[in-house]
């Protein structure tokens, strides 16, 4: 067995040679990459070393233009990563704290025995530029000191963005100063379902929170320095109830409505009114204050047009009540294209009306959308459910903590292919990735949302990095399960074990949905 065999995502080559590099604490560390500094604050954590920096250091990380990707040399006497810029650097650093072993995943040093590095050559470069996940803290509200941890773990899976839930039906969690009674009011519910019951019933416990400005903007540093994009999504024009609450103007009804504390589709969307547009302009106006994302994420998804007229989509000149969706849409992936954006969108904009310029597609409910945009010239991120959404149970057994959708085992989310083979010729380059969903309706804490992202995730992680040749389901399990595991735990991930749920991950009596 390889040295180099513990390596999750695997790489693209290596090239192992006898002989070891000995970490040992005199030890320095040096070299211009900004990962440089990243690197000597979790190795020197984990191994108690200073490394300090030296102008010859024992372990150099450079960026080197001219490198595709990163490679690392290793022999007896040293350690060379070039990188061919700052993000590859960072990536050949969380490579070399996977070949030091589990324990490098540690804040403290409780390692015994000698840090040692295999010797050889990985050479390294990602398969996709989209290497994304979902997380929803909209259902369910994640701390702030949650949500830096969770984008640790995404970088330590070389994953580079994370698409973040803001505002749906059930709470809206970013600040809008102009606007405040949206988390004064949106951002805090009375209860919520508990699991999937098809009644109005929840559990009278109240639930919220949400992030100030400032939160945001610590967060976006945090992660960008970990070389992950925050993409942030303002779910428009439906999944808008805590708007409405906030302020009932926005909606169609002209009734008060509380934010919802039940799960599904909601007929209660936001109304047509060029005022009401003009609302979410401001608020996208301070979203990309924020948020320095290219990209942004306006939803588009699951809007029933029952409270939508038709007299209001003749005064405009659209295709009926749908079009009034469309419609919508346009007006706000325009007024991003004004500041200098992009808009990304669920696949059920591809069927309201035109689409934007330059809008990206999520394909959400399958590939079929996915594809017909590809050809259509537009970029897709592939997410379908039917393979990606890691809310979904990992199995059928009759103790998965709220069973909901298909079962997705981390072998079949292994095995998941983001390109569908209908896309030939340049339609293929407008697949710009793929994106794991976190939906969290019945994930109502970190620990949760560890069982479901973990290890799903890791296989995921390494669809989207690591070349389709030579995949092998079961070869990729074993390195899971002797290699990769033992750093989640290392980190502290409570995640779903192989073998199937621990006792205490359980949730006896709360039903779920399955399919």
């Amino acid at each position: 067995m390889s040295g180099f065999d513990v390596l999750l995502p695997k790489p693209s080559s290596v090239d192992e040679h006898p002989g070891v590099f000995v970490l040992g604490r005199s030890a320095t560390l040096g070299g211009d990459a900004q990962a440089v500094s990243w690197l000597r604050e979790v190795l020197g954590a984990a191994t108690g070393f200073a490394l300090a920096p030296s102008t010859t250091p024992d372990i150099a990380v450079n960026v080197v233009s001219t490198v595709d990707g990163y490679q690392i040399s290793v022999s007896p006497e040293s350690v060379v990563v070039t990188a061919g810029d700052e993000a590859s650097a960072f990536h050949a650093a969380q490579t070399l704290r996977q070949l030091l072993g589990p324990q490098a995943f540690r804040a403290a040093n409780v390692h015994s025995g000698q840090w040692e590095i295999p010797c050889g050559v990985v050479t390294d470069r990602p398969r996709f530029g989209w290497r994304g996940c979902l997380l929803d803290v909209a259902r369910h509200f994640m701390p702030k000191d949650g949500l830096l941890r969770f984008i640790d773990l995404l970088a330590a899976h070389k994953l580079n963005v994370l698409h973040l839930h803001l505002t749906d039906d059930q709470g809206w969690r970013f600040e809008v100063k102009r606007y405040p009674r949206l988390t004064e009011v949106g951002a805090w519910r009375a209860g919520s379902r508990v699991g999937a019951h098809r009644d109005n019933v929840h559990d009278g416990r109240p639930h919220g929170g949400f992030y100030t400005q400032d939160d945001l903007r610590e967060v976006v540093a945090y992660a960008a320095r970990r070389h992950i994009t925050v993409v942030p999504e303002i779910d428009i024009p439906g999944h808008s109830q805590a708007a409405i609450a906030a302020y009932p103007e926005l909606g169609n009804l002209g009734t008060e409505l509380p934010v919802w504390p039940l799960w599904g589709i909601n007929e209660n969307v936001l109304n047509t009114k060029e005022s009401t547009v003009d609302f979410f302009r401001d608020v996208f106006d301070e979203l990309v204050e924020v948020f320095p994302s290219e990209v942004i994420c306006l939803g588009g998804d699951e809007v029933p047009t029952v409270q939508w007229t038709e007299e209001r989509a003749e005064e405009l000149g659209v295709q009926g009540v749908a079009g009034l969706h469309g419609w919508f849409i346009r007006q706000i992936a325009d007024h991003l294209a004004k500041r200098g954006r992009r808009a990304m969108g669920w696949d059920e904009i591809t069927e309201v009306g035109p689409l934007p310029d330059g809008v990206i597609v999520t394909s959400w409910r399958g590939e079929e959308a996915g594809i017909a945009a590809a050809q259509a010239g537009y970029e897709v991120v592939m997410c379908p459910e039917q393979k990606v959404y890691l809310d979904h149970r990992e199995s059928d057994r009759e103790d998965e903590p709220i069973p909901v959708g298909e079962v997705h085992t981390t072998a079949d989310v292994y095995e998941y292919e983001p390109v569908p083979a209908e896309l030939t010729g340049g339609a293929t380059a407008r697949v710009l990735g793929a994106q794991a969903q976190v939906w969290t309706e019945h994930l109502d804490s970190p620990r949760r949302v560890d069982y479901a992202a973990f290890p799903r995730l890791a296989a995921f992680a390494e669809v989207v990095w690591s070349s389709r040749a030579g995949k092998d389901t079961d070869e990729f399990l074993r390195r899971l399960a002797e290699h990769h595991l033992p750093r989640l735990d290392a980190l502290g991930v409570e995640y779903r074990p192989l073998a199937g749920p621990h006792p205490w991950q359980t949730r006896p009596g709360v039903p779920g949905r399955p399919r």
